[in-house]
């Protein structure tokens, strides 16, 4: 029997129906998107804590004290060393993920990222923390891009819109979480708050050592036999689920390139890596914007500091209902055009939070705006990875998605500043001008994605 072609062998992925077991191994690799979340969202409810322990002094954080004169001061360098390290890893490493496999970055970088986060939970100096912070974002950072490129390679064409909003309904369950722990241990007990995720992450990788390698990537680097396999064990667990498959439909051209960063530039990928770099610089203003800052606007609407930090949990707890109730649209609406809608709500929604002053009313905006925002989310990280071929999609999101690092870090500076000149009103006016660049960026010049074929959308 001859060894099948790389193209075959997509095809014979793409014509798998859903079941039990393509589910379990998206949950499985979205168990470690919940940690990198927990992670990424734990920022606004240790701080507290660290800065009662005196780590943001000026002596405590040694060098990292050069960032006052940028307005990067106390609990600003946490934030920063976060975003600068998430932003090395996603422009810098995006590219192991090509080179060395989805599964073998996949754990790697998830180990990293625990082991980082432990030691920095030990450090008793500003400098320390942020070092250790900066060292964990990276592996934060590589394990984002990887795991956006994983999903999408492993599900079949008709699912990946579900199973992205699957896989950002996991990953948001981490909110609430962290959340709750904050508030439970207290902010003394901030350490106990970060070690507790770092413990959750390697527990995951545990769990996780069974699952595959792409064989899409397999299949590029010339593991024919062995992308045989992994499909093969896939088409028995489906089988013996659903009885007879589905034949295999139209099998796509081969991929045709070398794989390096100078193909990005080629066409039609240079246009897809511009458009792609200016939507994720303005998306994560609307994101971060909002949900890094709620209780800091609440408390600028009059709101107090302890019904502020209530009403944000509350808020809070919406995040991972966003993806689970976009399953019911995920691969029936075009993917560009929910991240218009998205984008739209998260701008409508967050200017009608600015006026009001009712409690309720801030709550209801408060969670539509936290919807839309998580509509936004697993949308556009399905999207971006579909967008281009095997052989450079870690190394092209990588790139596109390192931009939104850049303007999360900015973002801090440029609400703090609209809220200081304008009030909360002045903030969404600004949110809002970035969404309307995502709308008319995505909406004017996207290509369309749905139920087609990852090997037909890197040619079209």
């Amino acid at each position: 029997m001859s060894t099948p072609t790389a193209a075959e062998l997509a095809a014979r992925l793409d014509r798998l129906p859903g079941s039990r077991h393509v589910w379990k191994l998206v949950i499985l690799i979205s168990l470690g998107a919940c940690f990198e979340f927990y992670d990424l969202f734990l920022t606004a409810y240790v701080v507290p804590g660290m800065a009662r322990a005196g780590l943001f002094t000026p002596q405590s954080l040694g060098v990292f004290g050069i960032l006052a004169p940028l307005k990067v001061a106390g609990p600003g360098t946490f934030v920063f060393a976060l975003f600068a390290g998430l932003w090395v890893g996603a422009m810098a490493f995006g590219w192991v993920a090509d080179a060395y496999g989805r599964r073998f970055i996949f754990t790697f970088s998830l180990l990293w990222y625990s082991a980082s986060t432990l030691i920095m939970a030990f450090q008793a100096t500003g400098f320390g923390i942020d070092l250790w912070r900066f060292i964990a974002g990276i592996g934060i950072g590589i394990e984002l891009v990887t795991i956006d490129t994983y999903v999408s390679e492993l599900v079949p064409s008709h699912a990946r819109g579900r199973a992205f909003a699957i896989n950002q309904f996991i990953a948001f369950c981490a909110v609430p979480v962290v959340a709750f722990l904050a508030w439970a241990l207290g902010p003394d007990n901030w350490r106990w708050v970060v070690v507790l995720g770092a413990i959750g992450a390697i527990f995951v990788w545990w769990l996780r050592r069974g699952v595959p390698e792409s064989p899409r990537w397999l299949a590029r680097r010339g593991r024919l036999a062995e992308a045989d396999a992994v499909i093969a064990h896939i088409e028995a667990q489906v089988q013996a689920e659903q009885g007879v498959l589905p034949p295999i439909g139209v099998v796509p051209a081969a991929e045709e390139g070398d794989g390096g960063f100078a193909e990005i530039w080629q066409p039609p990928y240079a246009g897809r890596a511009v458009l792609l770099s200016v939507f994720n610089f303005f998306q994560t203003f609307g994101y971060y914007g909002f949900a890094a800052w709620v209780p800091t606007l609440l408390i600028a609407k009059g709101i107090g500091v302890t019904a502020s930090l209530q009403y944000a949990f509350i808020i809070a707890i919406a995040n991972p209902a966003g993806p689970l109730l976009c399953t019911l649209i995920a691969d029936r609406m075009e993917r560009k055009w929910q991240i218009c809608c998205a984008a739209i709500g998260i701008g409508g929604f967050g200017m009608l939070f600015a006026w009001q002053t009712a409690p309720a009313l801030l709550i209801l905006f408060g969670v539509l705006v936290t919807l839309s925002n998580n509509w936004l989310s697993y949308s556009f990280h399905g999207y971006q990875a579909e967008l281009f071929p095997t052989r450079i999609r870690a190394r092209a999101v990588g790139f596109v998605y390192s931009w939104s690092r850049v303007s999360a870090a900015l973002s801090g500076l440029a609400v703090g500043f609209f809220l200081t000149a304008g009030g909360v009103n002045a903030v969404f006016g600004f949110i809002a001008g970035a969404m309307v660049v995502v709308v008319v960026s995505i909406g004017g010049f996207g290509p369309r994605t749905r139920d087609l074929a990852l090997e037909a959308i890197s040619r079209a």
